[in-house]
């Protein structure tokens, strides 16, 4: 199960780690109080169980924060992503399951903290045990992540995203990036430029509304050029991280391919890899860990 704030993914595996069956609910963890994870679990996988042994449940993300079912401890990088510490078994009323949360990685040094990234990655290190370089992960909260030796060794947490969407939805600028469509030419001059002069994004923001009450900017644009200045903010932020290192994108959607553009564009030596592949890849190597923990 990867459980995030907004969603839930449920996956039936079998030994071999072959997905049987697959399941999916809007009752993340920001929708629930602690006595609702349950019964949100079973209405997801209740098909699942059966009569016999407790069917063993192994979950990653927000599920393990402080406000969800149950705390989860964080191993403390530099770490692999997974440890037989930073994890807990959660009580359930019904004796059919045998639930297990994955903890996260957190960080003393610049404070940083994930949850769920880690699994990916460890399904990433399954994949490419001598990986040397760095992951990002491309979301409301986007992760940059060292990885060498097999561990994570640090990695930098930037609220791209969530800046985006308050811009997009909450701001004056609500009003011109009304279009779904993308422009990518203009996203990527605004990459460009934002990389080039990070210091000038907060002077470039309302310019985009000022030019579509002018008639100069179409929605589209001013929704790929603001995307564009965040994104190339972040990734002058973000240089030293990945400049010259291979970087693995992690993710599906167009905005991990949009990262992948603006890296590329930058000089950076991209790989886009799937997210949910990733996932449950690095929830079986938890499930291993479960069960043996030497």
């Amino acid at each position: 199960m990867d459980w995030g704030t907004s969603n839930l993914r449920c996956w039936a595996m079998s030994a071999d780690d072959q997905v049987l069956g697959e399941a999916q609910s809007d009752r993340g963890m920001a929708s629930l109080l602690p006595e609702e994870f349950e019964t949100a679990l079973l209405d997801c996988i209740a098909p699942w169980l059966g009569d016999g042994p407790p069917v063993r449940v192994i979950a990653c993300g927000m599920v393990g924060a402080r406000q969800g079912w149950r705390e989860a401890p964080y191993s403390i990088a530099p770490c692999p992503p997974h440890s037989a510490r930073a994890r807990i078994e959660v009580a359930c009323r019904d004796r059919r399951v045998a639930m297990c949360i994955v903890g996260g990685v957190a960080q003393h040094t610049p404070c940083d903290v994930m949850r769920g990234e880690e699994t990916q990655i460890a399904g990433l290190l399954a994949d490419l045990p001598e990986f040397d370089g760095v992951a990002c992960l491309p979301g409301t909260h986007c992760k940059w992540v060292r990885i060498a030796e097999g561990q994570i060794r640090h990695f930098h947490t930037f609220m791209t995203g969530e800046l985006f969407n308050l811009l997009a939805t909450r701001s004056v600028l609500r009003f011109s990036v009304t279009s779904e469509a993308w422009d990518e030419a203009a996203f990527l001059a605004a990459v460009a430029e934002a990389a080039a002069r990070p210091e000038t994004v907060p002077g470039l923001l309302f310019p985009l509304r000022a030019a579509s009450l002018l008639g100069d900017v179409a929605p589209s644009t001013a929704r790929a050029r603001l995307s564009g200045l965040l994104i190339g903010g972040e990734l002058a932020a973000a240089r030293d991280l990945w400049q010259a290192t291979p970087v693995v994108m992690i993710g599906a959607d167009r905005l991990a391919r949009a990262y992948c553009a603006a890296a590329a564009a930058l000089g950076g030596n991209v790989t886009l890899r799937d997210s949910t592949a990733l996932t449950l890849a690095g929830l079986a190597r938890a499930r291993a860990l479960a069960a043996d923990p030497s």
